[in-house]
């Protein structure tokens, strides 16, 4: 018997189980489990059947949506419960649930409905980003209003996945937590890579986990975004850092590079005339700003250094107020542009 087969069958003598474990937000009905999807949205459309044969159209274990026409089995709903990606990640949180052994990764596997994507591929960053759901009403919204981030216009870029797969290390066990899924596009808004930030569960903060910022796909050169660039834009490093910055230049386009090691490299818009850098206070954040400048020179784009008071914007926006921040911005942006972006923040 395939390794998918068994595991789906050991499942599906569990379902509900199952479905009490992953898609806590539905309740059981007779022999159904009702809930709103298979990402474990609550409401009605989709139905996982609890008791059946092993095998056929009528087998406990199998589902379907029937406001979309997905169907499936319980590895799948695993899989986008989860928000997982790779087969052998799925495999390892079933293994997990049914108390089995896990094997050593000495061979691929495919999956049943969809082969997997290389482990953070472009790909991969994809489907991630399309199983998590808008940040409207999440824990997103909770952790960057921590963060003093409260004008969330234009903020299509960026998701929430209330279990998204996160593990230590190669041989460390598997975890779960919410995160943050930002989206990270090329100049034509094609999505090359997906950022992670692991959250807190009540969204206080970042997850206490080592690591709880990870990028993925295809980073460089592109970024994140907020709006779409023309004759002006501003880059920096951070997601909170722009966002903050975007607190006092509402209208500005603007876009995250995710890193100091990337912000040199990103992509000028055939139209960009003007571009602020939206530096960090530190040597990093110095050199990137540095090979900025001078990219945006030679490409004959005017470069103009915007830096903070602290150690970064979103410092200055939580420490010292959004008044504050707005003046500092004022001060060292074009007089055209103060009109033009700080209308609605006067």
């Amino acid at each position: 018997m395939q390794p998918a087969t068994n595991l789906a069958r050991r499942l599906a003598a569990q379902a509900e189980a199952v479905c009490r474990h992953y898609l806590s937000a539905g309740h059981r009905e007779g022999r159904y489990w009702l809930v709103g999807d298979v990402r474990n949205t609550p409401g009605r459309s989709m139905f996982v059947r609890l008791k059946g044969g092993d095998t056929g159209k009528g087998a406990a274990g199998k589902w379907t949506d029937a406001a979309t026409g997905e169907h499936g089995d319980l590895l799948d709903v695993i899989r986008e419960s989860c928000g997982l990606v790779d087969f052998k990640d799925v495999a390892d949180e079933a293994r997990t649930f049914l108390s089995m052994p896990h094997p050593e990764p000495d061979r691929p596997q495919g999956c049943e409905r969809k082969s997997p994507a290389p482990s953070g591929s472009p790909e991969a960053a994809r489907r991630l980003f399309a199983m998590a759901q808008p940040i409207s009403g999440t824990l997103v919204t909770t952790y960057l209003r921590t963060r003093g981030i409260t004008d969330l216009h234009g903020t299509g870029s960026l998701r929430f996945h209330p279990r998204c797969y996160y593990r230590p290390g190669e041989h460390s066990p598997t975890e779960t937590w919410p995160a943050m899924i930002a989206s990270v596009t090329d100049l034509d808004g094609r999505q090359t890579g997906a950022h992670r930030t692991w959250l807190a569960p009540d969204g206080s903060g970042k997850a206490p986990i080592e690591t709880p910022r990870r990028a993925m796909g295809d980073l460089l050169g592109h970024a994140v975004r907020f709006g779409v660039a023309g004759e002006v834009m501003a880059a920096g490093e951070g997601i909170e850092t722009m966002l903050s910055l975007r607190m006092a230049l509402p209208t500005m386009p603007m876009a995250a590079a995710l890193s100091a090691a990337h912000l040199p490299a990103i992509l000028f818009p055939d139209t960009l005339r003007r571009l602020y850098i939206a530096r960090d206070n530190d040597p990093a954040g110095d050199d990137a700003m540095a090979t900025l400048i001078e990219r945006a020179n030679a490409a004959g784009i005017e470069a103009i250094a915007v830096s903070p008071t602290l150690g970064d914007f979103n410092e200055d926006l939580r420490l010292a107020g959004l008044d504050s921040l707005r003046a500092t911005a004022r001060v060292q942006i074009a007089p055209q542009d103060v009109a033009r972006f700080m209308a609605l923040a006067a």
